[in-house]
């Protein structure tokens, strides 16, 4: 039992909380995580209020955020005196928030999503169970149903494009500055994405539970597959590419070479489904017209 009365029930993947009732969907959800956020979008329910909404097109860029959507302020720091003024039915949140549920339970029942915890195994396998959890959540499981059918069919579809490609294994990256990455590792979701599609992740070394090391970029020459192909994403910070463009480190590694390495558009890492499925679409899209 949490403060306010509000008791979280165990799910598969996340937590249902009790406090509404039992044949009404809820109308006024606001969601402290972009992929929840998302998830919500593809059910075809606008949230109410969104955490860190400034930055929604810088790391997610796609689905757009409808207009008239509000920004609840940072996901650490949420401006809960605007969250009790909205008297939301429902609040979409994660482990990563855990400790601010004492105070979000006293405002309104919690939809909790376990797919980014430590000993988790598949990301994209926990990314499905929790978009479950939620089509339940809002009574939506049809809906929750059918998108998960459509992205298996999406992912299918991928993998049989690249399948007429003899794709060397990648490596993806995010540039931190000019000599330091974050290399997706696994389990993680890009890695999980990549084992779908039939595709194989040249960082083998395991990360954290977010599905990423952050290296220095000389370490990527540790990668032993001499047809490695490396992918950054954006954004890249402004001084990045100027200083790769005379650095020696750089332009010794192999995969650094023009047509082994690219940048492609954002796309977030800690998100669910809907984040694989452009990941998915963004990679299999440059290598099917890059083989």
């Amino acid at each position: 039992m949490l403060a306010g009365g509000m008791t979280l029930l165990a799910a598969t993947h996340g937590f249902v909380a009790e406090g509404f009732a039992a044949d009404a969907a809820p109308s006024r959800v606001v969601c402290l995580d972009y992929g929840l956020a998302s998830t919500l979008l593809a059910f075809g329910v606008k949230p109410l209020a969104v955490a860190a909404l400034a930055d929604w097109d810088k790391w997610v860029e796609e689905p757009r955020m409808p207009p008239g959507v509000i920004d609840l302020g940072s996901s650490w720091e949420v401006n809960f005196e605007l969250l009790i003024a909205l008297k939301p039915d429902l609040i979409l949140s994660t482990a990563y928030n855990d400790p601010l549920n004492p105070r979000l339970a006293e405002v309104a029942p919690l939809y909790r999503a376990n797919v980014y915890v430590p000993g988790a195994n598949n990301i994209l396998d926990a990314s499905y169970g929790a978009t479950r959890d939620l089509g339940k959540a809002m009574r939506m499981e049809a809906k929750a149903e059918a998108f998960l059918a459509e992205a298996d069919r999406f992912f299918d579809a991928c993998r049989d494009r690249l399948a007429r490609h003899n794709v060397p294994p990648l490596a993806l990256v995010n540039f931190m500055d000019p000599r330091h990455v974050r290399v997706y590792t696994a389990p993680g979701l890009y890695h999980d994405v990549l084992q779908r599609l039939g595709l194989a992740n040249a960082w083998k070394k395991p990360g954290d539970y977010w599905g990423f090391e952050l290296i220095g970029i000389e370490s990527l020459a540790s990668v032993a597959d001499p047809r490695a192909r490396l992918i950054a994403f954006e954004p890249v910070p402004s001084d990045v590419m100027p200083a790769l463009a005379t650095s020696p480190l750089w332009q010794a590694l192999p995969m650094a070479k023009p047509d082994r390495f690219t940048v492609l558009p954002s796309t977030l890492m800690f998100g669910m489904v809907v984040e694989a499925m452009r990941f998915a679409r963004l990679l299999t899209d440059y290598l099917d017209a890059h083989p």
